[in-house]
């Protein structure tokens, strides 16, 4: 573990075994290609007065909390997700639920896609192939066929893409194909500034050093909440770290009465996500929360939104916290791409 080590693309391809970080720098070119699969899909509008529910798990569901961030008040309906094997009680057959997952294998998302297809709800799916793919096709169910090739995790801009797309197919949100292409203009300018070329104190890089040897706490509020539990779940799997995600306000009413004492437990620090479109009351929040953190000997940040739309805003933080888990990674030495722990699970689970 090293805070002085250079994070260049030498450094990081020493423990970066299938070039991971290449795939976050094509987000991109990633948010344009997964709008022309969604559009290329052809999928026939059709309202659904019930809403949409997002069936998947892990990195294939983090695009449904992203898309209902980025549509904020435009989202007409409810969006919700469905991590689990069986559809929200009270979805009924006037909802679209869409099934995604990358593999097409995920047990959950084959689950909740029987579900609905027993209850008579619309059904999409997103996925690469698989089972999940097989059922589609024979039943005659709308298919975006996602690109091979990646982890799950680091297709997050067509996770994203879908999601938005079918909000607007089934009536549950506006059509925002500007507004992703205007955040993939955005994106490419972030990419050149924060990766691996862009200078050894610029800020992916320099918070990563700052928070190596701590278990970093992921504070987001409104369209960063969601963000907040992506890079969570990105310092988990790429760098193999304990991370943990709340959000304001909620986090005033319960869990800074555990940042009381913490030194017993080790290190701790905490990045606050804000975005200049936040209640005026939570941004005092973050201020005073973050100062009770520091007062506490936790190592505090706080990190803005970079853009105008919401969706150049959100794609700002999603690509940041992605580098961020790259560096963490590289800075300790472990390779990013490895889930042993997920895997173990996995095939235990298919042994019955």
């Amino acid at each position: 573990m090293s805070q002085t080590l250079t994070l260049n693309r030498e450094t990081i391809a020493a423990v970066d075994t299938t070039n991971q970080v290449q795939e976050v720098l094509g987000l991109p070119d990633q948010l344009r290609d997964a709008l022309w699969r969604a559009e290329s899909a052809n999928i026939e509008p059709r309202d659904s007065p019930g809403g949409l529910v997002v069936a998947a798990m892990g990195g294939s569901a983090i695009g449904g909390g992203l898309a209902r961030a980025v549509l904020g008040d435009r989202a007409s309906r409810p969006i919700v997700m469905a991590r689990d094997y069986e559809l929200p009680a009270w979805t009924t057959p006037d909802t679209t639920v869409l099934c995604a997952s990358y593999s097409g294998g995920t047990e959950e998302a084959l689950a909740v896609y029987d579900a609905a297809g027993a209850l008579g709800a619309r059904r999409i799916v997103a996925t690469t192939g698989g089972k999940l793919a097989e059922a589609a096709r024979a039943d005659g169910i709308p298919v975006v066929p996602l690109p091979g090739g990646f982890q799950p995790r680091a297709a997050v801009a067509y996770s994203l893409v879908v999601a938005l797309e079918v909000a607007a197919i089934c009536g549950a949100g506006e059509r925002v194909h500007s507004e992703i292409d205007v955040a993939a203009a955005h994106a490419e300018a972030l990419v050149d500034r924060w990766g691996p070329d862009g200078d050894e104190d610029c800020l992916p890089k320099t918070l990563a050093r700052g928070l190596i040897g701590t278990v970093p706490l992921i504070i987001g509020a409104g369209l960063t909440s969601p963000i907040g539990y992506r890079w969570k779940t990105q310092i988990n799997e790429n760098a193999k770290l304990p991370s943990f995600a709340n959000e304001l306000p909620e986090l005033d009413h319960n869990e800074i009465c555990a940042w009381e004492g913490p030194e017993d437990l080790g290190p701790f620090s905490a990045v606050f996500l804000d975005d200049s479109d936040l209640h005026p009351r939570i941004r005092q929040r973050i201020e005073l929360t973050r100062g009770w953190a520091a007062s506490r000997g936790m190592a505090t940040y706080r990190v803005d939104t970079v853009g105008v739309t919401r969706m150049e805003r959100l794609v700002s933080l999603v690509l940041l916290g992605d580098l961020v888990s790259i560096y963490l990674a590289a800075l300790r030495g472990v390779d990013p791409v490895t889930i042993y722990a997920i895997e173990q699970i996995k095939d235990a689970l298919a042994r019955g």
